[in-house]
């Protein structure tokens, strides 16, 4: 079931728990990162998701948080997110309409499918009222949900049945 936006946008509320003040932080420390693919449209929502991150323990790279990007999209933002990719734990793609339609994030997950493992690509499907945004990756990704205990789980495509939660991956 995707996670609802309601979900992250109350999540957005409380202050991330990272042990981390970057991720660059995190990697040095050899601490679980990930980056996260999404929309700047849905800032709130990719800052609640970086909440239950962690919470579950992980740090999340964020584009607009990091001094070092360019002003505006450039060459030097391209090689600088492809680097981020590469380097982080994980590639985590928040799937909500802004990100399907935007430029950056389909080029993103391409990316990442052609540089990472294909068990370290996610997909984070949300859904609003009867709307489900990222179904369509869900055949080719693990994606990412909620557990029956409210903590951040993991399942292979198509499972349905217990996955596996994010603190222990």
């Amino acid at each position: 079931m995707p996670i609802p936006l309601s979900t992250l946008r109350s999540a957005a509320l409380r202050e991330s728990k990272s042990r981390w003040r970057d991720v660059t932080e995190a990697r040095q420390s050899r601490a679980k990162t990930v980056f996260l693919c999404h929309s700047h449209s849905d800032a709130s929502l990719a800052s609640g998701l970086v909440t239950l991150l962690a919470e579950a323990g992980w740090t999340a790279y964020v584009d607009w948080k990091d001094h070092q990007m360019p002003p505006s999209p450039n060459r030097q933002t391209a090689e600088r997110i492809q680097q981020r990719i590469v380097d982080s734990d994980l590639f985590l793609f928040l799937a909500t309409s802004n990100s399907l339609a935007s430029r950056w994030c389909p080029w993103e997950i391409g990316f990442a499918n052609g540089r990472k493992p294909i068990e370290r690509i996610i997909v984070c499907p949300t859904q609003e009222g009867a709307t489900t945004h990222g179904s369509e990756y869900l055949d080719l990704y693990r994606r990412l949900d909620l557990s029956s205990a409210d903590a951040l789980a993991v399942w292979e495509p198509g499972e349905t049945k217990a996955g596996v939660l994010v603190a222990n991956l």
